[in-house]
């Protein structure tokens, strides 16, 4: 499955957001590092101070220290102590602090932990255990977990006079503070970035405006036809659009002087073709006479008297059938010159079933050398609003065409039928079919098929581009399917749904 590319719009907004997004994760991970590094060297200044106080009372206190005696065994787990605080020898521990003297052969001299409500309870053997293994006797404090009863605490511990002094600070309100930081900053970036999102969604919308408004001109000028005749491109971008000090502006004034190149390119064009139309339409006009004429006095010439050798009669016959041929040449160019001029056709009631059988009958009539045949629904008598003459014309060009490229024997079978609204002639044939060279060719004008089909002399090349001229002047259209041994010329034309209404010229 392809994926759906993303509008420059989505792009920029994504792209923006993500950006936001980044920088407030780094933001609030580079504050939250910061609060704890902050707060573990704080931590850590008042566990070297307690450590620095511990020591002081064994050594100036005469081995007396809160909590327990000096040669007092510790409980095996934390239970209460019998004093709170220190006896009223020096301030009170601080909520969570603990502190152990362990003498030098391993026996606990002194411990204590102060819970949250300021009772002072003693360590169990396990977290004595755990402080003597985790944390080094240098004096610098270390993260050391004491168990679920406890937590995690900064421990520092030194060695005073034979015994080993252990000072700590519980990490449980440095971890609620770190916890009730980062849900801060999660909530507050989540809103942060929705709004990000939203502002960038408005002021993207609102800056590609103006491109937005661009691409609305240059699709309506796509959607043009610009293939033929007199063509107005009026769509130009607004002024307010063509500031050339923007990027979009720079766009805009771009587009509307390619428009401006191209209305100018297509006036010329016209004009060209109008004036090359004229001319055709004259030229032809005026060789009608001449060429009438011309073989008029060959007829004359060859009907006379008097005797003539066998080269002057053979001459006389070439002039005739020359004449004729350049007669009938005359005669399409000045027919596409009026229907490119957009001469209106008659508009009549066509009945395409009679209409292929006068045509086909003629062809047949003609050349017994093909087999011809018509396929028409008798129930259905298929009218059409047209002029009767120029629609026998495409008819008669299109069986012409089958007749002049398909060798002996071929079939040639003519069909009528209805599809919805559209009256469908066609006309096909068993023949060799056409040479893809020349297929995207075919119904330009003096267009030759010398190179897919055999022909005969005589085709001007105008016959099938005088159908589609026809075709296209009565609102339908002409197509063209061709493979080795069948090839189908196709005309669609608008037709009657019920009883036919005639419409005036």
């Amino acid at each position: 499955m392809t994926r759906r590319p993303l509008t420059l719009q989505r792009a920029l907004v994504i792209g923006a957001s993500a950006l936001v997004a980044i920088a407030l994760l780094i933001m609030g991970v580079a504050t939250l590092t910061a609060l704890r590094a902050f707060v573990y060297d704080r931590l850590d200044e008042q566990v070297q101070g307690g450590l620095m106080m511990v020591g002081g009372q064994r050594d100036g206190g005469h081995g007396q220290f809160s909590g327990t005696d000096a040669g007092a065994s510790p409980a095996p787990g934390p239970s209460p102590s019998s004093t709170s605080g220190s006896g009223g020898r020096g301030p009170s521990p601080r909520v969570g602090s603990l502190q152990l003297v362990v003498a030098a052969d391993g026996s606990v001299q002194s411990s204590s932990y102060t819970q949250s409500d300021g009772t002072v309870v003693t360590l169990s053997t396990d977290q004595v255990a755990i402080l003597q293994a985790d944390v080094p006797t240098d004096g610098v404090p270390v993260t050391a977990d004491l168990g679920e009863d406890l937590g995690a605490f900064r421990v520092a511990a030194r060695d005073s006079d034979g015994s080993t002094v252990f000072s700590g600070i519980s990490l449980a309100d440095s971890a609620a503070t770190t916890t009730a930081l980062t849900t801060i900053l999660v909530a507050v970036g989540a809103v942060t970035l929705l709004a990000a999102i939203a502002g960038l969604s408005v002021l993207v919308r609102r800056a590609l405006r103006p491109l937005d408004r661009v691409a609305a001109v240059a699709q309506r000028v796509s959607g043009l036809s610009l293939g033929r005749g007199d063509v107005d491109i009026p769509d130009r971008v607004a002024q307010a659009d063509t500031d050339t000090r923007t990027e979009v502006g720079r766009v805009g004034a771009s587009l509307n002087d390619l428009l401006g190149h191209v209305q100018a390119a297509l006036a010329a064009r016209a004009h060209s073709e109008n004036e090359l139309r004229r001319f055709i339409a004259d030229a032809s006009h005026e060789l009608r006479t001449p060429l009438a004429s011309v073989r008029g006095y060959a007829q004359l010439t060859l009907s006379g008297p008097e005797p003539m050798s066998s080269t002057q009669q053979r001459s006389l016959e070439r002039i005739e059938s020359e004449s004729r041929r350049m007669g009938t040449l005359v005669e399409d160019l000045l027919l596409l010159a009026r229907l490119d001029a957009g001469q209106r056709l008659r508009v009549d009631d066509v009945e395409l079933p009679l209409l292929a059988i006068d045509a086909v009958s003629d062809a047949q009539a003609v050349d017994r050398e093909r087999e011809w045949r018509l396929d028409v629904a008798s129930d259905d008598p298929l009218t059409v609003p047209g002029d009767e003459d120029r629609l026998r014309q495409v008819v008669a060009n299109l069986l012409r065409n089958a007749h002049t490229h398909t060798p002996p024997g071929t079939v040639v079978t003519t069909s009528i039928r209805r599809e919805g609204d559209e009256a469908v002639l066609s006309v096909t044939d068993t023949g060799p079919g056409i040479d893809p060279v020349v297929a995207d060719t075919l119904f330009e004008r003096f267009a030759r098929g010398d190179r897919a089909r055999n022909r005969d002399a005589g085709s001007t090349g105008l016959g099938l581009s005088i159908a589609q001229a026809i075709v296209l002047a009565h609102g339908g259209s002409l197509a063209v399917r061709s493979r080795p041994g069948e090839t189908s010329f196709t005309v669609r034309l608008p037709a009657f749904r019920s009883s036919p209404v005639t419409a005036d010229a």
